[in-house]
């Protein structure tokens, strides 16, 4: 059964349609574009692309402000362009999740205006009120400096309503049932569509029940329960995919005591000791976040990602830790947001193509998902001059032709990035195909090791020990097969002893032999039953024990 997971496994491809590839010449990116694309995809290894929102919106928040969940937006094609791209996407065996935005709708959704338009109104229940001001109606910002307050007055309605995100953006009551039955009826419109599954937007703010005036908004898990019993009667194989920015102790509550709520979550926790680790070159608060962070359910996943579409959120480090990762990633002040992150994509940030392998390398490394961001297989880059997160929302740059090859037109949704060293004129897509060491072609490699070793999804892990303060060594053991893979957050060489008489699993394992998956070489053990291997300044190395006899010894 647990090899029917399918998500254990996959490869997840993020973009943004109105960013990915325009085929009507509008200037803004479509379904029949992003249908074009596909064999790229699927040449690519990706099993499993998310979707941004793409239905009907005002577009005041990147599609986030949706006023009808059961269309698609004019703007990326009709419903039966969306159908045809999911016919095509099936036939490559691509699989799809998309956005599920229900803790706000848009201050434009007909709900809304019918909730406002009277206290008896059918719908008044659906948003949360207050009828006086609330004493803590400017806190608990999501955007601070941006963001100027999460209760508004509405002079029609005659009363404040709450918006834990922008004041167009009013929250649904989720503690109404008729809104969670709604909820229902989107989940199953778009599931028989063909989708497996949702990335659900703010999960945290999604379930609480806010209370005007207090800052204990409870958190109500058994809203999550109800989504996946729901989901998984309509088609067992669909998942739910959380964003929950939350501490270790909290996560069991989202994935549930028994493994019943959401079956995946991004690891947000990881994800910021990670850009420590790279910043600073020490790895201890990184294994200590992985161990904190560890799952005993087989059905649950982490999903673990470099850059996402928002900004780099480092509000779980100490501030003194934050300030490292700003120094070496955004030292200049423009390039934060929010006092808490990094507004700028991974190739920008890191600045070397040695550290981008090593990054990439251990995130498809680490125990769980990789999630990919469209653009960082070809190293895009940022433009700082567009506000806040759209800095890192810029068109795919497919050719150096005009527009980079997404549009025919003069004006786009976002400019395409036209100087400098990221300029679409030196990194696409054409390009980096006939390029034998270019970043796509090792990305694709990356790729097919990772799918090669589903240990990694499967398996048991534990840290191993080595020499080297600045090495982390991981080691994953699955039905009578295991790897072990190093990386190296040192700018300097080194030569790592491997000691693998050291118990591991309670258990004396032998490992006398490791074959490199990534260059034809194999270590020996000495005498001592020690490995010695070498690694390059932020190098890299996947073994795996023994030979490929190990696919005879699984059940």
């Amino acid at each position: 059964m647990l090899e029917e997971l399918w998500y254990k496994n996959a490869i997840i491809y993020s973009l943004d349609l109105e960013t990915f590839m325009d085929l009507n010449g509008d200037g803004v990116g479509d379904f029949a574009g992003l249908a074009r694309r596909l064999d790229y995809l699927n040449a690519m290894g990706i099993d499993c692309v998310w979707l941004a929102p793409f239905q009907p919106t005002p577009n005041k928040d990147n599609g986030y402000d949706v006023y009808d969940y059961y269309g698609v937006d004019q703007r990326h094609g009709s419903s039966g362009d969306f159908v045809e791209f999911m016919h095509q996407a099936n036939k490559r065996g691509i699989k799809v999740i998309i956005d599920l935005v229900v803790n706000h709708t848009s201050d434009q959704h007909p709900w809304f205006q019918d909730a406002r338009s009277s206290e008896d109104a059918e719908h008044r229940d659906w948003y949360v009120w207050s009828k006086k001001k609330p004493s803590d109606w400017d806190e608990g910002m999501v955007f601070p400096g941006v963001q100027e307050s999460t209760w508004t007055y509405d002079k029609k309605a005659k009363s404040w309503y709450f918006h834990r995100f922008y004041e167009f953006q009013p929250d649904l009551n989720m503690d109404n049932p008729k809104v969670r039955e709604e909820i229902q009826r989107i989940m199953g419109f778009w599931l028989q569509l063909g989708v497996c599954g949702f990335r659900v937007d703010a999960v945290p703010f999604m379930i609480e029940s806010p209370v005007p005036g207090s800052d204990n908004h409870e958190l109500n898990f058994d809203y999550l329960r109800d989504m996946r019993r729901f989901l998984q009667w309509r088609r067992g194989d669909a998942i739910l995919l959380g964003e929950a920015n939350v501490l270790p102790e909290e996560t069991k509550k989202y994935f549930g005591d028994k493994g019943d709520g959401i079956q995946m979550m991004f690891n947000f926790y990881v994800n910021q000791h990670l850009f420590y680790a790279l910043a600073t070159g020490e790895i201890e608060p990184l294994v200590e976040a992985l161990e904190e962070t560890r799952t005993h359910m087989p059905t649950v996943q982490w999903a673990h990602f470099l850059r996402n579409h928002d900004e780099l959120d480092l509000g779980r480090l100490t501030d003194e830790q934050r300030e490292k990762v700003f120094a070496r990633f955004a030292p200049d002040k423009d390039m934060q947001l929010y006092d808490r992150g990094i507004r700028r994509r991974l190739s920008t940030m890191l600045g070397n193509r040695q550290q981008s392998e090593l990054a990439y390398s251990l995130m498809f490394s680490l125990p769980g998902t990789p999630v990919i961001r469209y653009g960082d297989e070809i190293g895009m880059g940022d433009d700082l001059s567009l506000n806040e997160r759209d800095a890192v929302r810029t068109p795919m740059q497919w050719t150096d032709d005009h527009q980079a090859g997404f549009s025919e037109a003069d004006k786009l949704v976002h400019p395409v990035i036209d100087k400098g060293p990221y300029s679409y004129h030196h990194v696409n897509v054409e390009n980096q195909r006939r390029e034998p060491n270019s970043l796509l072609n090792w990305m694709t490699a990356l790729i097919r090791l990772r799918q090669e070793c589903t240990e990694i999804g499967f398996g048991d892990w534990q840290i191993l020990k080595t020499n080297k303060p600045k090495v982390l060594c991981m080691h994953y053991s699955w039905q009578g097969s295991s790897l072990i893979i190093l990386h190296n957050f040192d700018e300097k060489a080194h030569e790592v002893i491997l000691d693998l008489k050291q118990k591991q699993n309670g258990q004396k394992e032998k490992e006398q032999k490791l074959v490199d998956l990534m260059v034809n070489y194999e270590s020996e053990t000495d005498d001592k039953g020690r490995h010695y291997i070498t690694l390059d300044a932020y190098g890299y190395r996947w073994f795996r024990t023994g030979d490929l006899s190990h696919l005879l010894k699984k059940s």
